[in-house]
């Protein structure tokens, strides 16, 4: 009897050793190795000496992380979350900005979907850090949906939607001369299902004659949605248009775009025109290590002077490697609607990982 259990033991040891070893020979998909997990942090100072509003804070501008993965030789895919509030506005939850999986075997003809950016205006899309300044220019953040002026929730310029876009006309280097996007999307902003069931299109179309130089025009027709309490809802209209240029080649970047928005908010307590423009010059004065930088950026809340906010800015920003860079920044600012005059200063140091 003990010799058949000992034998059984061993037959049972042996079987649980058999198995682990398969296990451990179970093989991980390539694309799975392959997931790239990183992230970004921006630091900041800023103060200003605004009448009755004086400001001396540091802040958490960003703090996100994401993964990118390519579970198909054709498709790729990114989610990030954005694991700071913005304490600016108060928010101090953690939040999904991206979610999205889009289809790329054809430069002429890629189909995205998900949660992304809108494709409006050529700075949304840009990377904050790579963007240049303190913050995205006003008419973009108040009409590409960061801080929109129809009271929709902060989205950082995102949306849920489908997109396509896609190159076209390659040249003998194969550089694109044309570029495409259009999207559908519901209208509302990051995390939320559309709520009054219209949808907003979005496209745009830029040429690129020469290396560096892109000229685009931007459209956008929809609305946003308001559920009542009395449950009816409310679509508050946006229709919107933008004339992009932009000139980045050999470390120096000029770009400019304008911002033309029709549409109430939903209380109704502006006008139901908007624009802004900015145009802006980063130049090198040591190559991918140091640069100078001015920024004019103007934003009319209701399309009238009498409601102009207009930021003068000068610059400068230190590249100690691809992953940390120091930036500082002095504004004049003007705000006619209150009648005054202001400085401010921003220190950020950014860093990826």
């Amino acid at each position: 009897m003990r010799k058949f259990l000992a034998l059984s033991l061993a037959a049972l040891a042996l079987g649980v050793q058999a198995q682990d070893q398969k296990k451990a020979f179970i093989e991980v998909p390539q694309w799975v190795k392959d997931i790239k997990l990183s992230g970004y942090g921006m630091v900041q100072y800023q103060g200003s000496d605004k009448e009755g509003a004086k400001e001396n804070t540091f802040n958490l501008r960003l703090v996100r992380a994401s993964a990118e993965a390519r579970p198909h030789k054709d498709f790729y895919a990114k989610v990030q979350m954005q694991i700071n509030g913005n304490t600016s506005e108060g928010s101090s939850a953690i939040r999904l900005v991206d979610l999205f999986g889009e289809w790329q075997k054809y430069k002429f003809l890629m189909v995205k979907a998900g949660q992304f950016k809108r494709p409006f205006t050529f700075e949304n899309p840009m990377h904050p850090i790579t963007q240049g300044f303190m913050s995205y220019s006003q008419n973009v953040s108040k009409l590409a949906g960061f801080s929109d002026r129809t009271g929709e929730q902060a989205s950082n310029g995102r949306d849920i939607g489908l997109q396509l876009q896609g190159d076209l006309l390659p040249d003998a280097s194969g550089r694109a001369w044309l570029h495409y996007q259009v999207g559908v999307f519901n209208g509302q902003g990051i995390n939320v299902k559309d709520v009054d069931n219209r949808k907003d299109l979005i496209g745009g179309l830029w040429v690129m004659p020469l290396e560096g130089l892109r000229i685009g025009a931007f459209g956008w027709t929809g609305s946003r949605g308001t559920k009542q309490a009395d449950g009816s809802v409310i679509s508050t209209p946006k229709n919107r248009y933008a004339f992009s240029a932009e000139y980045a080649k050999d470390d120096w970047t000029l770009r400019s775009e304008y911002i033309h928005s029709q549409g109430y908010d939903v209380a109704h307590t502006k006008g139901d025109k908007a624009d802004g423009l900015y145009a802006l010059c980063i130049a090198p004065i040591i190559k991918k290590k140091l640069h100078v930088k001015a920024r004019y950026d103007l934003y009319r809340d209701q399309k009238e002077w009498g409601t102009s906010k207009t930021f003068y800015e000068v610059g400068a920003d230190y590249v100690f490697t691809k992953n940390l860079q120091l930036n500082i920044e002095y504004a004049r600012v003007n705000e006619r609607a209150t009648k005054s005059n202001y400085n401010l200063v921003d220190v950020e140091l950014d860093f990826r990982f």
